[in-house]
């Protein structure tokens, strides 16, 4: 993919040049002299034909000159500036997302000088067939981070791409939406990554609680239609959980917790209905609740 990406670059830097007359905007000085660079006042209104060459001459300059020196400083922001056209060229890709291009040309430009810093002439391969993946992985990586409304981890990030494509691609063979498990199926991934995927999604775009719906005409707002949390609703899942586990208990602990809190007796009056002083009732009533809190406590 990045090799026909920078295939691509190349012819078209390469149309850019006929269209141009292929004019060479070199201003160089005199001829220089073996060992030196050429010095190119306009980087960027070179043709890119000769950029290409240029760069490579560059390279193997760059390669002999100690970092931190002011040759090595001036080759390496040269190679930068006649190579801006790559991601120029990249840029296009995403000018209709709507972002300021001015940003994607910085996270491209920071491609491109990874690319320059990493490139090594020995493998003897295009430049462009590095900085392009360089350039273009830098500028998906901003719309990663910043285009989320809610963040999300990056894996989460990449799935909720990969579930959009495999859903349209399922939906066009099956003729219907597909389930869970055919995505799971298609993507190679389990049913709860799957659902994973899609909560996270939920988070590329949010919306503000203040916003307005209209409903028959009228504006109301959202934060209204927004149910609360039930209290009650906790009581329930308690009771549910808890009915089996008194069915576990003996008929006297049984009977202890309804005169205790069915009927709401104290201790005392408890333990004149059953003939037992208070200090016992307190004691059988504590070791039945402390079996249903350590029943309840391993459901939980």
């Amino acid at each position: 993919m990045g090799a026909s990406l920078a295939t691509s670059a190349v012819q078209a830097q390469d149309s850019t040049a006929e269209a141009q007359g292929s004019a060479v905007d070199v201003r160089t000085a005199p001829a220089a002299l073996p060992g030196q660079l050429p010095h190119i006042e306009d980087p960027q209104n070179i043709a890119p034909r000769d950029a290409r060459e240029l760069t490579q001459l560059f390279f193997r300059r760059l390669e002999t000159l100690d970092e931190g020196t002011h040759a090595y400083q001036y080759a390496r922001n040269t190679l930068i500036e006649m190579n801006l056209s790559l991601v120029r060229y990249a840029a296009r890709r995403f000018r209709n997302r709507g972002d300021d291009m001015d940003d994607i040309m910085q996270v491209g430009t920071i491609g491109l000088i990874k690319a320059i810093d990493r490139y090594d002439l020995s493998r003897d391969v295009e430049f462009t067939t590095l900085a392009i993946p360089y350039i273009t992985g830098e500028m998906k990586r901003f719309f990663r981070d910043t285009t989320w409304d809610v963040r999300v981890p990056r894996r989460l990030q990449e799935l909720r791409v990969d579930l959009a494509r495999a859903n349209e691609k399922l939906s066009g063979r099956l003729g219907r939406d597909p389930k869970v498990a055919e995505l799971a199926e298609e993507l190679g991934i389990s049913e709860d990554e799957v659902l994973e995927g899609q909560v996270a999604a939920n988070g590329y775009n949010a919306s503000s609680i203040d916003v307005t719906i209209s409903d028959d005409g009228n504006e109301t707002p959202l934060a209204d239609l927004i149910g609360e949390r039930d209290p009650d609703m906790d009581l329930v899942e308690d009771l549910y959980t808890l009915k089996p586990l008194l069915e576990q208990l003996d008929e006297r602990d049984r009977h202890l917790l309804e005169l205790r809190f069915g009927q709401e007796m104290t201790q005392a009056q408890i333990g004149s209905e059953l003939g037992i002083s208070q200090m016992h009732t307190s004691r059988l009533l504590s070791r039945a609740l402390a079996r249903l809190r350590e029943g309840m406590l391993d459901q939980a």
